[in-house]
């Protein structure tokens, strides 16, 4: 069975801009191909823009490596998946894609009781809102994200008192307001892997010494973590309070300022997979990506 991995123009091969870190796309296709043959499911790499076009080829999608899809085109993007899910099969399916693909989703899961890192949502960033932020989270340290948006794109770390910062610099249109946790500087930021709901590994990332962004991109690090029973408890509530259970899912966390990890994303559309730090089997196999492609093919019967 043929099965599409979605990839964005900017880390095709041959685009004039490609993004810094397409090294990250080279290792996880090359460690995804061999673990799904073995399953017998052929991965093949196509831009996501010719989905739809392309969906009958396939017995699934993946919209795995969309690195552009906030940058303006979530609309484009949102309306490929929609017709190329009328074909195929789209993982997750477009309605995960849709509510992930927004970080409002946050207020829902703290609502359905996952432990969320202090937020407030807003439909665009003014000095006015971002003062009540201050004081609504009782911090003197923020972090403003968009609403829609990953890597670190248009996000701002600002601190109570600094010049506010230029318009070019903040999300363009909606976004969140969250309070910034020390520990991101003095610990990290962890990631759960999960396929299939099965718990996979995990990774401590850290920024390069004096910034915050722990992706590679911005000379972040990454190193395997075992994590506690009490994590493990930790990061399976937040999956617990879906109604569904996703193919793939990165449980992204922070460690609060009471000492318990707190939710800062969960990712189900375009998470990087952080494959490196997965287990080998006896046959060179990579553990992970072996129970991702297991999980797939288990839904595609």
């Amino acid at each position: 069975m043929k099965i599409a991995l979605l990839v964005s123009d900017n880390l095709w091969p041959g685009f004039d801009d490609q993004r810094e870190d397409v090294f990250e796309y080279d290792e996880e296709i090359a460690t995804l191909t061999p673990a799904f043959a073995a399953q017998g499911l052929e991965l093949i790499p196509i831009r996501w823009r010719e989905a739809a076009e392309r969906a009958p080829d396939f017995a699934a999608m993946l919209p795995l490596m969309v690195w552009d899809y906030f940058e303006g085109n979530e609309a484009a993007f949102l309306s490929e998946m929609a017709k190329a899910e009328q074909v195929t099969k789209l993982f997750n399916p477009f309605d995960v894609l849709k509510w992930n693909a927004n970080k409002t989703y946050l207020d829902e899961l703290e609502a359905a009781g996952a432990p969320v890192i202090q937020t407030m949502t807003v439909e665009r960033v003014t000095e006015s809102n971002v003062a009540r932020a201050f004081d609504e989270l009782q911090t003197d340290c923020l972090v403003i994200k968009p609403q829609i948006g990953g890597g670190a794109w248009r996000q701002v770390l600002y601190k109570k008192g600094d010049p506010f910062p230029a318009k070019a610099d903040l999300p363009p249109e909606a976004a969140l307001i969250q309070d910034f946790l020390p520990s991101v500087k003095q610990e990290g930021e962890y990631s759960f892997l999960y396929f299939g709901g099965a718990f996979s590994h995990a990774v401590q990332k850290q920024a390069k010494p004096g910034d915050y962004r722990i992706q590679s991109l911005y000379g972040g690090t990454e190193t395997t973590y075992t994590p506690s029973r009490a994590e493990r408890e930790t990061a399976r509530s937040v999956l617990d309070c879906l109604d569904f259970t996703p193919l793939y899912a990165r449980v992204d966390l922070l460690r609060g300022r009471d000492g318990k990890l707190k939710l800062i994303e969960l990712e189900m559309l375009e998470p990087y997979l952080y494959l490196p730090h997965a287990a080998v089997d006896e046959t060179g196999l990579n553990e992970g990506a072996k129970l991702f492609a297991q999980s797939l093919k288990k839904r595609l019967k």
